[in-house]
């Protein structure tokens, strides 16, 4: 079928450890049960994918793979965003990102470490026949993002420099093996709007393993047009979030947030379908950009449970995937033609 697939879900935000969320078995029939057809693995969780051993053995994979299919489903892609983020932390957010990585490591070892998980990512993502690997770039400038005080000139060049130096041997990794990095585009992370999208690609000489993770919650919180972003960039989009947010300032707070928690901000996030991003021309504007990978399922709602999420998730996605037309509508009133024909519509004989 010439359609995006779906629907697919990502299980990071459905683990628990409680039955039927705290084992690969358990959370698979559960997804099933509820009209998925594909599950994004976060690389991160060792109760769904032990990346260290699927690096090292082939034959875990193919078990590992024939225990998916038992379930009726098939993988979408393994996200790497939490390695992806650690590659590239500022000191002052060494503190809050602790639970991302191991204990006891300075800048130079939370590097090396990243960078292994990323590769071992990378490659097993290759050996499971996956396209992309979803990621976050870290963020060396993101306190940067507001210039107050004035930045110093060259000091974002710099950041991007850094940035691409750590990137630039996972993404050689990631063409050699023909996976993609699909970069979500993200508030914290350098690389979170069209702009940083393209200095970054500059720095990395426009490196043919770059992609876009789409998810146009991000960009709606930003007040980003994200409609006009496929337009823009959909060649590189390989990855595609379904999340939806809603944006309500109001005479106390705007973008920022007042430091308020996520369910009292002004912009916050919601299901598919309970806030503002038109999904209808979402889903039209990636089929006319040639997009046939998976729509995948990323809840996260300040206001609706999980459970609720994920039961109305596959139905919202099903009903929103177009097949791309092979025909013109009009197709049965042309006529044949020739060049005489033509001139004589044209008034030229």
């Amino acid at each position: 079928m010439n359609a995006i697939q779906g629907p697919g879900i990502f299980l990071a935000q459905f683990m628990r450890d409680e039955a039927p969320f705290n084992t690969f078995s358990g959370i698979c029939r559960w997804a099933v049960e509820l009209g998925y057809r594909g599950v994004q693995i976060p690389a991160w969780e060792k109760r769904l994918i032990d990346i260290d051993e699927a690096d090292e053995s082939t034959a875990y994979c193919d078990d590992w793979q024939a225990r998916l299919s038992l379930h009726g489903l098939e993988l979408t892609e393994l996200n790497a965003a939490l390695a992806g983020q650690v590659l590239a932390i500022h000191p002052a957010y060494a503190a809050g990102f602790q639970q991302f990585y191991p204990t006891g490591l300075d800048d130079r070892g939370r590097i090396a470490w990243a960078t292994d998980q990323l590769m071992k990512t990378i490659r097993v993502a290759a050996r499971l026949g996956t396209k992309c690997v979803p990621v976050l770039s870290g963020g060396l400038a993101w306190h940067l993002a507001y210039p107050w005080p004035q930045r110093p000139a060259g000091v974002i060049d710099e950041a991007f420099r850094e940035l691409a130096r750590r990137w630039l041997p996972l993404l050689n990794l990631a063409e050699e093996v023909g996976v993609a990095l699909a970069f979500e585009l993200h508030p914290g992370s350098d690389l979170f709007d069209g702009h940083t999208l393209e200095r970054f690609l500059t720095a990395v000489n426009e490196h043919p393993a770059v992609a876009v993770n789409y998810d146009p919650s991000h960009f709606l919180l930003q007040q980003l047009d994200y409609l006009e972003f496929i337009r823009l960039y959909g060649a590189l989009i390989k990855g595609f979030h379904v999340k939806d947010a809603e944006f309500r300032p109001d005479g106390r707070g705007g973008i920022y947030g007042g430091y308020l928690p996520w369910a009292e901000r002004p912009a916050r996030f919601r299901s598919p379908g309970d806030g503002q991003v038109d999904f209808k021309r979402v889903f039209t504007l990636l089929t006319e950009a040639g997009y046939r990978g998976w729509a995948v399922l990323e809840w996260e709602c300040a206001v609706k449970s999980p459970a609720q999420g994920a039961r109305e998730g596959a139905d919202f996605i099903r009903r929103h995937v177009i097949e791309a037309t092979g025909v013109a509508f009009d197709d049965f009133s042309k006529g044949s033609s020739d060049t005489a024909l033509n001139r004589q519509l044209l008034g030229l004989d």
